[in-house]
Parts: structure tokens; sequence; C-alpha cells
């Protein structure tokens, strides 16, 4: 998204790989260049990544003309046995390149670092679903962030086809029993006293309860995949709850300019009713009837975009979304641009890194570098405010999108084009499937807050 989002949208770019291989035309001809390109960027159309390689045919024919080393009568067969080569080249050297995301012209080019590729890569763990973006962002005990982090891995073992690792999976578990037996006092001495019996009841249920990690265990010892799926979403909720307790606000200080702001300290809920705006009606769920309305529900996270957040929850209590029009393209769900609201405030860019203790300000993210935000862009239903029309170093005072990732328009690695470049606050965690529904003029009939009224600090009503 080269453009800032306002009023105006255009979210659309199409990767391309291109694949061109011409065999020899004569005996004295050298073998074409096999060239792979990769657009970088939208910025950078122009720019390609080049693989060039070299037939070693005419060297090789010039070598033997040069020293008649080989008998007459071995000649036909080996003229016959060089034409083979020279059709397998070409194939050889397009499997290798294809299965390498390096080029193969100098032994200098080994020396880049993987970072560098992230958007190209396949292995990239980027979160694609809004739930286990909100887990990864909860600022929590370390103790319980090893936990967490040697469950998420079985949701990567249990995508490998047919012969399922179920001993690596058992080993997982395992390790995060032996963390929380063992950190057991370090883990609930992170929960505040007022909240230490949820605490305690959540940690017992975590190691014996019937979603908890004993019952997954048994799950992944009967190697059944789909019971393992169930039991590992169950205890990774309840390490989410437990995260929650935690971290009842924010774990950074706010710079001093952005003292007066309001600020999210921590996770809120808004509800959204969304209208037809041509008197048509949403498609109905399975077995439901058709809806003249639907609710789409959006948890918006302070720890990660404080500013971003507190400013929108803030205009949602206001009642400034309350009859907002809708506009869509391909990619994204925007609201007006809200000239005739009352204006929020010009929040700065806010973006969390991955792997840092507070926010960016102002700046945006180099995902070509390997930096990638802890809210990423790339999930379906992620909720981000659009930029400010005059500067993207600063976020739309009012207007937001609903961003419609597609991996068909993404990256190799799964990331959207437009990753890192805008403040990510939230995600849609109920109703992602009515998004796809919306149309230009559709209407948000209203917007309210039905979680996290106390998170929200206004000091200049404070």
């Amino acid at each position: 998204m080269a453009v800032a989002l306002s009023s105006t949208i255009i979210l659309s770019c199409n990767p391309s790989l291109n694949v061109s291989v011409s065999p020899l035309t004569s005996t004295r001809q050298q073998l074409p260049s096999t060239g792979f390109t990769f657009p970088l960027n939208r910025r950078q159309r122009s720019g390609h990544f080049g693989i060039r390689c070299l037939s070693i045919k005419n060297r090789t024919k010039d070598l033997i003309c040069r020293h008649d080393i080989f008998p007459n009568l071995f000649s036909a067969t080996f003229r016959h046995a060089l034409s083979k080569l020279e059709t397998l080249i070409p194939m050889i050297l397009i499997f290798s390149q294809l299965s390498s995301p390096l080029p193969s012209g100098g032994w200098d080019n080994w020396l880049i670092s993987p970072a560098k590729a992230v958007l190209y890569s396949p292995d990239t763990k980027v979160p694609r679903t809004g739930e286990l973006a909100l887990r990864r962002a909860i600022p929590a005990n370390t103790n319980m962030k090893a936990i967490q982090a040697s469950l998420e891995d079985i949701s990567y073992l249990l995508r490998i086809p047919q012969r399922k690792p179920y001993g690596t999976m058992e080993g997982n578990v395992k390790k995060a029993l032996k963390i929380a037996m063992d950190e057991k006092d370090s883990i609930l001495a992170s929960i505040p006293s007022d909240l230490k019996e949820k605490g305690y009841e959540l940690y017992t249920s975590l190691m014996d309860g019937k979603g908890g990690l004993q019952a997954l265990l048994r799950c992944i010892k009967d190697q059944d995949p789909d019971k393992v799926s169930v039991g590992l979403a169950s205890s990774l909720d309840t390490v989410a709850e437990l995260d929650l307790l935690q971290a009842p606000g924010l774990s950074f200080l706010l710079p001093e300019q952005y003292l007066n702001y309001p600020r999210l300290t921590g996770r809120a809920t808004v509800e959204f009713t969304i209208e037809k705006g041509d008197g048509s009606t949403f498609s109905p769920a399975a077995g439901g009837e058709p809806r003249k309305a639907a609710t789409i529900q959006v948890v918006v996270d302070g720890y990660s975009a404080p500013l971003t957040a507190g400013n929108f929850v803030k205009l949602v209590v206001d009642g400034a979304y309350n009859e907002a029009k809708l506009n869509c393209t391909n990619q994204a769900i925007l609201t007006d641009n809200g000239l005739d609201k009352n204006h929020g405030y010009s929040v700065p860019l806010e973006i969390m890194p991955s792997g840092q203790f507070e926010p960016l300000y102002r700046t945006m993210l180099s995902v070509q570098d390997g930096e990638l935000p802890v809210l990423p862009l790339s999930v379906y239903g992620a909720i981000a405010m659009a930029h400010s029309e005059t500067s993207e170093e600063y976020s739309a005072p009012y207007q937001f999108f609903f961003y419609l990732y597609d991996k068909r328009n993404a990256g190799l690695g799964g990331l959207s084009f437009d990753e890192g470049q805008f403040s990510v606050f939230g995600y849609t965690t109920v109703g992602r499937d009515i998004l796809s529904q919306i149309k230009t003029g559709d209407v948000i009939k209203s917007a309210k807050l039905v979680d996290g009224q106390d998170r929200l600090v206004v000091p200049n009503e404070s």
C-alpha cells in the first residue's frame, strides 16, 4: 500500500514469477540465461532480483577439440551423451533455483542474511489468526511465554501431512508441564492479589483440567490429530487467560509528549452492528435465516498500541461511528473520512516491533530487513487506522479499516506488501464471515464498547 489509506484506498499488488528457458539453436551458440524475476515491492516495480545460469556446453566442446583426447571410436557416443546432457542441464538449473531462495552466481551471495528475504520465505511464522496474534501480544510472565511457545509449536507439527511427529508433540507438552510445575510459585506470584483465586483455578485447570496439558498428552498418545487440535486450542485458551491476569496494565511508559492523549491500558471489546445500505440482507449462517443486520466483534489491544486503541475506543464511546458509511475495495473495508464527525486525536503512527519492549512512533517497519510487528496486518480481519491525509507518520484521527488479507496478493512468505506500514490495533474475533459480505454503501448502525471501559484513560477528563 504505497499511498495513505484515507477516503480512497488502493490495495492491489500481484507478485510474479517468470521462468524462461530457451534451447540451443546451434553448436556454436551458448545456452541463453535462465532467468527468474521477483518484483521487490510495489514501490520498486522496475527492480528485479535476477538469477543467471550460463551454459558449459561450448566450453566442454572446445576443450575436447583442443586436446584431441577422445578417439574417433568414442566420439559418436560422446556426442550422443552430450546432447542428452544439453537437455538435462536446464531442467537441473530450474530445479535448483526453485529449491533455493539464493542466487547461484557466486559464493558471496551465500553471505546474504536470511532476514532480507523474509517476504519470500515460506517458513516465516507469522500469526494467521487474530486469536493467535492477540495471545502473543500479551506481556506476561516469561515462564508462561515459554509454555505458550512450546504448545504453539505443536500447531505447526500438526500441519505435517501423513505421518505426524507425535513423539515431538509429546516432548513439547512434557516440556510445558515441567515448566508449569517447576515455576508454579513464579507464575502465580505475577498475578495481582485480588485475582489470585481465579489465577489458581486457571493454573489447576491448565495442569489437570478437562482441556489441560494432561488431557492433551492423552490425545497425543492416541495419535488422533483432530483430538490433538481441539485439546491444544483448549490449553492455549487457558494459557491466554492466565497471561491476561498477569498483565493488568501497560508494561512501559509512554513518551512524555503523548501523556495527554487518550490511552487503553489493556484489552477492550467493541461490537459493530452493520446494515445493508441497499435494503438487502446478509447471507445466513449454517441453518440460519437471512439477516437485515449483522454483528461483528473486535478485540482492541492497548498492550501494543495504547494511543491508537485509546483514541479508537474513545471515539466508540462518544458515538462517532454510529451511522458511519463503509467503502470497500478488494482488500479493505474503510470507514468514511469523518469530516462531518467529531475528530479524534491526530495519533502518531504506532507499531510495536516483535521482540521489542515498547512501540515505535512515527516510524514504519522495514519488513525487507526482517522487522515484523507484534500485531501483523497480514491477518484476515485485522483492524487498523488509515494514514493521515497530510503525513504517513500519523494515523487518521477517525478513519479505520478492516483488512481483508488474501495470500494471493502477498509475498511468498505470506506477508502483505503493506506489512509494517499501518497502526494495527486489534482483530475481528466474531463475525469474520460477515466481512466478505459488506459492500460499499453499507452502514455501521452502531458501535458500542462491551468490555474494557475501566481500561480507557482520558487524561483531560480524569
